[in-house]
């Protein structure tokens, strides 16, 4: 990571503007703080894509779009790579953004960005209309960047996908893992599946029993996945429930759509998130003591 973050800062010296694409079920969770770094500070605009918007919440994505087109240099779509018509408003959409770039002579330079997983070489094949980048529904695919012509006025620069070093919330972990960002040998499918029907039971409990055929009233997440278990028919030999394979079922459910269309964040959740975080005292800082009288 330290050294796809230092070739992609020498990248973006030579770029006019960056695409970066974000799960629109998880965007703020998935907006590497590192990129935001590296684009301020090179003064560079930015086109967010909020990419599988037809698996969100639209009503959670609409947020998301009036939250993001309130910042500085920036303007959000939400879209789905997948969708040919959908990829073909991006070139128009980054010439306005960077009206001064887009000839032959300048050829507007984009440089895509993201992390793993959440459609980036997706989108530079649409863009193509060729396979220039691997594809695959696991993190990492990408492994090098690459410089790609879309014409002769747009120059694409494709990086990996890029994982900060520490992960400063749990939850955008557990919520970056349930979309599939982290790959599934770095986390237990089980407690992932735990965090995710946890959500499910706050946000869409009608989903789950649409699903599953089971009242979500008085249960918590364990429950849940006891609950896929036992309508789904898995069992162990000598007949307890298999919940390793319910939390993946419900994991393949959630990714795929199967269960309907999910946002694990909104802005409000993220505000709320933020006014109660408390981050750990780094090497040599000691904690403030609480007085007897509080």
């Amino acid at each position: 990571m330290n050294a796809a973050r230092k070739k992609a800062a020498e990248a973006m010296e030579k770029t006019d503007m960056v695409i970066e694409v974000l799960d629109a079920r998880v965007p703020q969770a998935s907006c590497n703080p590192m990129i935001e770094q590296l684009r301020v500070f090179r003064q560079r605009p930015c086109l967010k894509i909020l990419n599988k918007s037809d698996l969100a919440d639209p009503t959670a994505t609409q947020a998301w779009l009036e939250f993001y087109n309130r910042q500085k240099d920036v303007h959000a779509v939400a879209l789905s790579c997948k969708k040919p018509s959908d990829v073909a408003k991006i070139p128009g959409l980054a010439l306005k953004i960077a009206p001064h770039r887009g000839t032959p002579l300048k050829p507007l330079r984009i440089m895509i960005m993201g992390i793993p997983n959440v459609g980036k070489s997706t989108l530079m094949n649409a863009l193509l209309k060729k396979r220039v980048a691997k594809v695959g529904d696991e993190p990492a695919v990408t492994k090098t960047q690459q410089r790609l012509y879309l014409g002769n006025n747009m120059v694409l620069i494709d990086t990996p996908g890029m994982l900060w070093p520490k992960i400063e919330h749990p939850s955008d972990g557990l919520m970056l893992a349930a979309s599939h960002a982290i790959g599934s040998n770095a986390l237990i499918e089980e407690e992932v599946a735990t965090f995710l029907a946890d959500q499910l039971l706050v946000r869409y409990p009608k989903l789950l029993t649409a699903r599953y055929g089971f009242a979500t009233a008085g249960i918590d997440g364990v429950s849940v996945i006891e609950g896929v278990a036992l309508r789904r028919g898995f069992r162990l030999k000598g007949g307890e429930a298999d919940l390793e394979k319910a939390a993946h079922t419900l994991l393949q459910d959630y990714r795929s759509g199967a269960l309907g269309r999910i946002s694990l964040e909104t802005p409000d959740s993220r505000i709320a998130l933020l006014a109660t975080y408390k981050p750990e005292p780094r090497l040599g800082e000691s904690q403030p003591v609480e007085s007897e009288d509080d």
